[in-house]
């Protein structure tokens, strides 16, 4: 793991995640820039003081070096944006697969290498894109492919947040301090932090690319330097029509993601306050209310019961999504390390793709909030 050291909100979250079905082990880190933080964080997690790391490319380094089954098959990174290209490049040019927190890189360039890298060195890259591991975001994206929505005609996403309502990256809140920050954040605070989860959400579940973006991007916040709040008019490939909202300004809320998806004969509708539960409606019948659990593989696709780990009315949330990222992406490493073929539920984790085009998305959305024209051709 390089960075989430000790304090670090989602460096645990990925371990918590890695770890949860016993398929992947933390066996070094470069947990912190700071060398102290480094090597307090490294033993509290009972790493071996040899694996200790201060630098990711002593870590990249010393590691490929070790026999094949000694040393890391991968490494996770789980820096601030502007620290995601050097090590993802680094490890996959010696040899080793990479999992890196969204989004990918810094930059559309930086994401682009990072696929060109990938492309020639035939490794895997995996994206934590979270909400696209719940069980019913993987049931919705199956009842859209086997067409029982019928043509897809419009998608609402809505990602509303209220802990920027205040100037809160001046008051220490250090999470606030780098995604504020153009220089570590990148170009978009509240676009690239959260509109890029809503964006990959409705292409993850429609299966359909966004071809255009009319966006509203606004700094509601006096003395803040990157948006923290903003709208998007979507068009997708097949001529639909979809709406964005994403704000951090939305005071009283929590992390409100919610998606409802109409085709002609009828919609899905999830939000993440109640992930376990989904509803369809359809054009000529009574709604119906899904519901996640394993128990459920007589009515549930494939893809949903092998995300789902216990039965149904045993909640699974937020840290079993990302789980299932983990999961699906060490079982596909696994089939290579064993010499099998992954089954597609196991592929079912987001990629550099999805990633060259969150990267995308964030320059387009501020490139059409800048401009006086209507629509923005939504390209990579």
């Amino acid at each position: 793991m390089v960075g989430g050291g000790k304090d670090a909100f989602i460096g645990a979250i990925h371990r918590h995640a890695a770890g949860m079905d016993g398929l992947i082990e933390l066996v070094c880190g470069a947990l912190s820039i700071n060398p102290d933080i480094a090597k307090d964080s490294g033993k509290s997690l009972f790493l071996a003081e040899d694996r200790i790391y201060l630098t990711f490319e002593e870590m990249i380094t010393k590691e490929s070096q070790l026999p094949e089954d000694k040393r890391m098959d991968f490494l996770t990174i789980v820096t601030p944006n502007f620290a995601h290209f050097a090590p993802a490049k680094m490890a996959m040019e010696h040899g080793f697969h990479v999992v890196i927190e969204k989004p990918i890189a810094f930059t559309l360039d930086e994401a682009l290498e990072l696929k060109r890298i990938q492309e020639a060195t035939g490794l895997m890259l995996c994206l934590t894109h979270t909400y696209s591991g719940y069980p019913l975001v993987k049931q919705a994206r199956q009842m859209v492919k086997e067409g029982k929505l019928g043509n897809i005609r419009k998608v609402w996403v809505e990602y509303p947040q209220g802990w920027l309502s205040k100037l809160t990256e001046r008051e220490g809140n250090a999470q606030a301090a780098w995604r504020t920050d153009p220089k570590r954040s990148g170009k978009s605070g509240c676009m690239g932090d959260i509109g890029t989860h809503a964006a990959h959400l409705a292409e993850y579940i429609t299966g359909l690319k966004i071809t255009q973006i009319c966006a509203d991007l606004n700094v509601m916040v006096e003395g803040r330097m990157l948006d923290d709040d903003g709208n998007v008019l979507l068009k997708f490939e097949n001529g639909s029509a979809g709406v964005l909202m994403a704000s951090q300004v939305a005071a009283g809320e929590e992390n409100a993601l919610k998606i409802r998806v109409y085709g002609e004969k009828g919609g899905i509708e999830w939000a993440q306050h109640e992930p376990n539960t989904m509803l369809v409606k359809w054009l000529d019948q009574p709604t119906q209310i899904y519901r996640a659990g394993g128990n459920y593989a007589d009515r549930l696709s494939s893809f949903a019961v092998h995300n789902s780990r216990t039965p149904g009315g045993h909640p699974e949330g937020y840290l079993e999504a990302f789980a299932n990222i983990y999961r699906n992406f060490s079982l596909t490493l696994g089939t290579r390390i064993d010499g099998t073929t992954p089954t597609a539920e196991m592929l079912d984790f987001p990629g550099v793709e999805d990633g060259i085009r969150g990267m995308a998305f964030i320059d387009n959305v501020v490139l059409s909030s800048q401009s006086s024209t209507k629509w923005t051709p939504h390209t990579v």
